[in-house]
């Protein structure tokens, strides 16, 4: 018998194996983190499969998210990166990337880690949402208005709410699989 899925990864492999595997799922590490804030950001404007197929880019170009050295990247790399035809060649989502990670670090500095940061919205516990049908899920709320706001205080760019929801969707910090996929229990 075949396993019921939310309604919206259905069709597709990747899509599939994304959701099963990854999506809704707890995320308490640093680089995993800033790799969603990232894909995120990036997917502003474009469809999740999109950056889904283009996700191995992104992480090569990206020395596989690894923040402390996306913050040092000079004009030179931001230009190798515009001419990367594996990724979203967006001038200000690139310059933001590394922004971003200058911004990350802070964040670490100041809390011990960006996990405590961004997990202290949800007193470090998922909300469980539910969700009968994927469509009626909300594409943003009060609580990622909110987190949207302080991160832009924090010299984030391109970290909308809507964003900042599909990221905490993503890691975890809400479940939003509907309640009859196999998943929403599980996570």
């Amino acid at each position: 018998m075949e396993k019921h899925r939310c309604g919206w990864c259905k069709g597709d492999a990747l899509y599939e194996k994304y959701h099963d595997e990854e999506w809704g799922v707890p995320v308490k590490d640093d680089k995993t983190l800033f790799e969603f804030l990232t894909l995120e950001t990036f997917q502003a404007g474009l469809s999740w499969i999109t950056i889904l197929r283009k996700r191995e880019n992104f992480r090569k170009a990206f020395d596989n998210f690894d923040y402390q050295k996306i913050a040092l990247y000079n004009q030179e790399k931001i230009d190798a990166l515009l001419q990367d035809p594996g990724i979203i060649r967006n001038k200000l989502k690139i310059n933001s990337t590394v922004s971003n990670a200058v911004s990350f670090m802070k964040i670490q500095e100041e809390f011990g880690s960006f996990s405590n940061y961004i997990w202290k919205f949800v007193d470090h516990k998922p909300i469980k949402n539910s969700i009968t049908d994927y469509k009626k899920a909300p594409g943003n709320t009060t609580l990622s208005d909110k987190i949207s706001k302080d991160l832009k205080k924090r010299g984030f760019k391109f970290v909308g709410s809507t964003v900042v929801y599909a990221h905490m969707q993503a890691t975890g910090m809400v479940n939003d699989h509907e309640v009859n996929c196999f998943r929403y229990d599980e996570v």
